[in-house]
């Protein structure tokens, strides 16, 4: 193999720092060999991750664009509402980017991504590492080969935990619109994106969706509930919501919680106490957060050949999942990619029979993302490489199609009416 390719991450958080991490499996693949982000913590503790050049750590994209092209690519984990503003110079500066999802909260900023990487001839590949999980590549996989024929209904769902989106939509960043994206974006992209994958090469029409902002609100409170877990509320310790019971017993989501103590290196047990009693939003009544986004939708899609696709969001669920069933002219899939296997089902019409059903268990391990993580980078490589693409491989305009649904579904949902999806050409 020839020297590895380099890379520089654009935004040091968790998904930026983990996609970079297939250096550290794969140093004959890929080289980091520069970091941009305005917190000089995370850009030092890049710097000494990586071995990093000083010279290289920077505090903004703008200023890595206006140094030229260093590197062979760019990692970009910036936040929801920076990734186009970030990325149009990087590709006109001549970079190939691998964006985290989902690509920007506005039509207008996903059209001028669209555009500006067919102009530059760069590539924009998208985080969307469910196609590079094992579960989703093989009924792709069976999909593109006619198995189960021509697809009639594409249906999937994803229960969010009560803990999980707690911490992230509720208490956590991605609680408004304003600041990041409407729920379905921020959560459901993916599964958006899986079914515009799964119809590749028809364009999506016509969507229509239901949903809104049921539980998670002021009125909704248990009688005698505080504003602060671990302040003022006398049924903290029997409430399933609990801080304590979240982020100090269990320490769940570390990442997301403890960012406001980055600084501290290592905090004890009573820095966390004291964060999550003073200002810290994690420590916040989930009943009164200031959190805006839905908490659960449904979606229906229509496409040009008649098929019809439906996701259903639903949070505050105990077991987190993600389920699709894919209904074809000659035969169905149905499986779950938590459980790492789906059945595959065919009309049997033999006496004493009704159908044939198939289990395919694929034995892989189902961490990160059903597995696709590390997956998507090394296919985002090889496309830079110019080599072949897997199946799984994004193409810009199947995730913009995604993303489109997302849009059109929320227009939907908020005046109570069906919205066309426009055309973008290009397939």
């Amino acid at each position: 193999m020839s020297e590895p390719l380099t890379t520089i991450i654009v935004g040091a958080g968790h998904r930026g720092v983990l996609y970079a991490s297939y250096a550290s499996a794969h140093p004959e693949e890929l080289r980091v060999v520069g970091v941009a982000d305005p917190d000089p913590v995370r850009r030092e503790a890049v710097r000494q991750r990586f071995g990093i050049a000083p010279e290289n750590c920077l505090g903004s994209a703008a200023e890595l664009a206006a140094r030229g092209r260093i590197a062979d690519t760019v990692i970009n984990g910036t936040m929801d509402a920076d990734h186009v503003t970030t990325t149009l110079p990087l590709l006109e500066a001549g970079y190939d980017v691998l964006l985290e999802k989902p690509i920007c909260p506005t039509q207008a900023e996903l059209l001028q991504l669209l555009q500006t990487a067919r102009r530059t001839g760069r590539r924009v590949c998208v985080g969307h590492v469910l196609r590079h999980a094992p579960f989703y590549a093989e009924i792709r996989r069976r999909v593109a080969a006619g198995e189960i024929g021509e697809l009639i209904t594409v249906n999937t769902t994803e229960r969010v935990s009560y803990h999980h989106m707690a911490v992230v939509f509720v208490r956590g960043k991605w609680n408004q619109k304003a600041t990041s994206n409407p729920m379905l974006m921020s959560k459901c992209c993916h599964d958006l994106d899986l079914i515009a994958w799964m119809k590749s090469g028809v364009r999506p029409q016509r969507v229509a969706s239901l949903g809104g902002r049921m539980h998670f609100r002021p009125e909704k409170a248990p009688d005698g509930a505080g504003t602060r877990c671990l302040v003022d509320c006398p049924i903290e310790r029997d409430c399933a919501y609990s801080a304590r019971k979240h982020y100090l017993e269990q320490n769940r989501w570390g990442t997301y919680v403890w960012h406001c103590l980055e600084h501290l290196g290592q905090p004890t047990m009573d820095d966390k106490i004291r964060s999550l009693s003073t200002d810290n939003p994690h420590g916040r009544c989930v009943w009164k957060c200031d959190n805006d986004v839905v908490d659960h939708q449904s979606v229906i899609v229509e496409f040009a050949d008649g098929c019809v696709a439906s996701h259903t969001l639903t949070t505050g669920t105990a077991k987190p999942c993600r389920t699709i069933h894919l209904v074809g002219t000659k035969g169905e899939i149905e499986g779950s990619v938590e459980d790492g296997s789906f059945v595959v089902r065919f009309p049997d019409a033999r006496p004493g029979h009704e159908f044939t059903e198939t289990p395919v268990d694929l034995k892989v391990s189902m961490d990160m993302h059903g597995g696709g993580d590390l997956r998507l980078v090394g296919d985002f490589l090889r496309v830079v490489r110019g080599e072949r693409p897997s199946l799984s491989t994004t193409q810009l305009e199947d995730s913009v199609y995604g993303h489109l649904i997302g849009f059109a579904a929320d227009v939907a949902m908020e005046e109570r009416r069906g919205v066309e999806i426009a055309d973008i050409g290009g397939r």
